[in-house]
Parts: C-alpha cells; structure tokens; sequence
C-alpha cells in the first residue's frame, strides 16, 4: 500500500477518532434508512477504506495551506460513501446520512466556540490571509508544486451585493480527487456538506452553482447570519 504522507500521518490518529464518532453518530441512520444490520462490519470496512484514502489524500502544503484542513475535514466521507455504494445504498440517501451525520458531530462543539470561529473565518485578518493565498492559488509556480491543490480567486463585493466576501473556486482539490480514483457519482454529497459546516459556525453560505456539477467555477459567498453579527458588535 502506498504511504500517508508525514503531515497526515501527524494527524492520523486525531482524522480516525472523527471517523470512528462519525460511524457511531451514523448507527440509527444506517440500520433505518440503509437498511444495514451488521454496523461492527461496516465500521471495520469503514476503517479501512478509510486507510485507503489517507493514502491518497493529496499534500498540499500542510499547515501552510487553508486548503489541508479542508482534505482532512472532509475526505473522510469518501471512504464512507465508497463503503456504502459497495452495500447497494443509493447515493442521495448516503449524501442525506453523511450531511445529518456531519451536522450532529459539528454541534458536539459549543456553540460558543463554534460561532467564535465563524467570526474568526469573517474577519478582516482572515480575509487578508484568504486573499493572499488565493493570489499565490493562481500562479504557475504554485501550481507545478502542488499540482491537486485548488485554485480560486477572492471575490470582493460590489455595491449592490449582500454577501461580506466570495470564493470563486476555479479548480477542486476534491474533483481532481474523485476523478482519480472513480469517485465523481458521490462528489456532489461532498460538496453539500459545506452548507452544515458554515451554518453551524453561524456563517450563511450561498453557492448556485459547482465545479462537481459542471459549472466552470464554484461561486462561494459569504455573510454572517443573525446570531453571529449580533455577538460581533
């Protein structure tokens, strides 16, 4: 098998607790809406796939990128989705357990730190940092080196636009991913998990379109929900 790389490995054991709550969180969904009896079996397989895919997990700069976090979050639901496939599970009913999955792991968090992160992801520093490692996204340097990583522009709003700042993501880390290992049928349930993972941080995120469903960029954009621009004044 070929290896994890060492800043995965690093946190390898910290990436197989998420998995091994995310497979119990899921235990009731599996057995009603999968119609899966033996769940010590699917976690084990669940496990091992996963192993799987750390070592296909793509390095894109370690802690230097804000991208790495993203791989490390979510590629975890692709071991999932590919365990279930094999079990004849449609993939919309996987994408439901996988998104109500998430959300009930991400609202173990309190809610005040939850949000304390969302108003760290809006703030101006954040922002700066975000701007900043989009330019860098974009150039051919950047791209000969980490060849799977994602490519975006950041999105300042017009006069008219009600969103705080976008993302306009113009390659997918995620899609280069699944496109390499024959996952693209489950990708959009990967993508949907974005819409819990800001929610619960008290960031509203709209998106009308996705490189997954072939659109030519991913159209990000962001604004604090109610809750959060309260606590920030």
């Amino acid at each position: 098998m070929a290896e994890i790389h060492p800043f995965y490995q690093t946190h390898r054991h910290a990436m197989e607790a998420a998995m091994r709550e995310r497979i119990d969180l899921a235990e009731a969904m599996l057995r009603e809406r999968a119609h899966l009896s033996d769940i010590d079996a699917i976690r084990q397989e669940v496990m091992d796939e996963f192993e799987i895919v750390l070592t296909q997990m793509p390095y894109v700069g370690g802690a230097a990128s804000r991208m790495s976090d993203f791989f490390m979050r979510l590629t975890g639901f692709m071991a999932i989705s590919r365990v279930l496939r094999r079990h004849g599970v449609p993939v919309p009913v996987i994408g439901e357990i996988e998104r109500e999955t998430y959300r009930a792991q991400l609202l173990t968090t309190p809610e005040a730190e939850r949000l304390a992160t969302g108003r760290q992801f809006m703030s101006p520093e954040n922002q700066a940092l975000m701007r900043e490692q989009a330019a860098r996204s974009v150039t051919r340097a950047h791209q000969a080196e980490f060849p799977e990583d994602f490519v975006y522009d950041f999105v300042e709003p017009g006069p008219q636009d009600g969103f705080e700042f976008g993302i306009d993501y113009k390659a997918c880390g995620f899609c280069k991913l699944a496109a390499r290992h024959g996952d693209k049928e489950i990708l959009p349930n990967i993508c949907g998990l974005d819409f819990d993972a800001y929610a619960t941080r008290g960031i509203r995120l709209e998106r009308t379109q996705t490189l997954a469903g072939g659109a030519s960029h991913c159209n990000f954009r962001f604004s604090r929900l109610p809750s959060n621009a309260k606590a920030e004044r």
